[in-house]
């Protein structure tokens, strides 16, 4: 399971560079919570990951969403932005 790890408001995210598997969920102005994230397959495949809008609404919504991407392409680390 990715550790969670909430960010205090005006800090960014560390860089994790081009070779580290990373996963954001953050606030947008209108209140909804939007993921994104970079990791790689078994196979070296690299893929990306972008929130469904069904998932956007609620923090638990984005995060649980999240953690079933992260678990997936093991991304140690998921990192939250709870304002825009």
């Amino acid at each position: 399971m990715a550790a969670i790890i909430y960010l205090s408001p005006g800090e960014q995210m560390p860089d994790r560079g081009d070779d580290q598997p990373w996963l954001i969920v953050e606030a947008s102005d209108d209140g909804q919570f939007f993921g994104t994230g970079s990791a790689w397959k078994p196979s070296g495949e690299w893929v990306g990951y972008g929130s469904l809008p069904e998932n956007d609404g609620a923090l638990a919504d984005a995060l649980a969403a999240a953690e079933q991407w992260a678990a997936k392409y093991s991304v140690p680390t998921i990192w939250v932005q709870i304002t825009p």
